[in-house]
């Protein structure tokens, strides 16, 4: 009698988090148009990402279901081929120059997308040698970030595919989503630190060199852009008008360069809140996934680190890297093709006990 339970509590804790998302979204569009409303601001963008995300995850949902590993491979093998012939610009951007500096990390997380979806495709995978090829795919997509001289995007996507070796001993996936969340949270703390000017000289020294002068400024004028208007901010897209660092700058994309920080300074504090909670809603979407716990959190692992090229890029700007992002949260919490059980000898979420105790 356990397995049309398992499928109530599968399909309820689905259901929650779908509902959850859908509330979610709609808060960051509506407040998109709030903090634009009686402003020149283009609140497209935004509005453009979040419909990216939304149709991302649904089509997840939808292939992951029919075809996990088939669907996961082919997303990986997409992003890679994207990421590589996009290198001198890459398609869906939002930002106003032609050819701007953050086409580099854009494709650089498109590999760390790539990197996860072949990972989750290799952890749902039954044949041995299917899943060597797939986590050689993945070896191969960290690799090409070098190629396009990112040293970050290589770590990143090599921190996905050990993060996916480590997961296949793991049997609990609240411990390790709790601490891929709380690295995303220091990781936007670091930066706004940075901002401020906030951390002990030798390291602010340290980080200057990676991070370049001219993000810091940029980094610094969010920030005082975000003091002046802490609840609605400038208005979508109006940085690159308000910043100095902006306007001074040759080929400036008119963006500071990460996603954090400009939320604060163009939607304010609550639109700040919005995106952590977005990012807490897809960590939640894995938590409740019905899917191996290896899988849920070589995903999450991958969405982690596109959320480290965000707070240091402009990676979000890019339509091909929020849609992935939403596809590759989507193929991880789509439900099992009928006929598999659900999260056998897994922990998949709060409802997880109900099974057990059918009987």
């Amino acid at each position: 009698m356990t397995a049309p339970v398992d499928r109530y509590a599968t399909g309820e804790r689905g259901n929650a988090s779908d509902a959850a998302g859908a509330v979610v979204l709609a808060a960051c569009a509506i407040w998109s148009l709030v903090s634009a409303a009686g402003r020149d601001t283009r609140p497209e963008g935004v509005l453009l990402a979040l419909l990216a995300v939304a149709a991302g995850f649904a089509c997840g949902r939808i292939c992951g279901t029919l075809l996990p590993v088939v669907a996961a491979s082919a997303a990986a093998l997409a992003a890679l081929v994207m990421a590589v012939a996009s290198r001198h610009g890459m398609p869906g951007a939002t930002a106003a120059a032609d050819i701007t500096p953050g086409h580099t990390g854009a494709a650089a997380a498109l590999l760390v997308l790539a990197a996860g979806s072949a990972c989750c495709a290799a952890a749902a995978a039954d044949r041995a040698s299917l899943r060597i090829t797939l986590r050689l795919l993945a070896l191969g997509t960290a690799c090409a970030a070098l190629t396009l001289g990112s040293v970050f995007g290589f770590l990143a996507a090599l921190g996905v595919l050990l993060c996916s070796l480590a997961a296949t001993r793991m049997r609990h996936r609240l411990l390790g989503l709790a601490g891929l969340g709380l690295a995303a949270a220091l990781m936007v703390g670091l930066s706004w630190a940075v901002a401020e000017d906030a951390l002990p000289e030798g390291l602010a020294v340290s980080l200057e060199g990676p991070l370049t002068l001219n993000r810091v400024l940029l980094w610094e004028d969010a920030v005082e852009l975000t003091k002046e208007n802490p609840l609605l901010g400038v208005g979508p897209d109006r940085f690159g008008e308000l910043s100095p660092t902006a306007r001074e700058s040759l080929r400036s994309d008119g963006k500071p360069h990460s996603a954090p920080l400009q939320q604060a300074a163009e939607q304010g504090v609550i639109g700040l809140a919005l995106l952590g909670i977005a990012f807490g809603w897809l960590l939640y979407v894995l938590w409740r996934s019905p899917r191996t716990t290896a899988v849920v959190l070589t995903a999450a692992a991958a969405l982690t680190a596109l959320a480290a090229l965000a707070v240091v890029g402009n990676a979000l700007s890019f339509t091909p890297v929020t849609a992935g992002a939403g596809l590759l949260a989507g193929l991880a919490s789509a439900r099992r093709p009928l006929g598999q059980g659900e999260g056998q000898g897994e922990d998949v979420g709060a409802g997880a006990g109900i099974s057990a105790n059918a009987d």
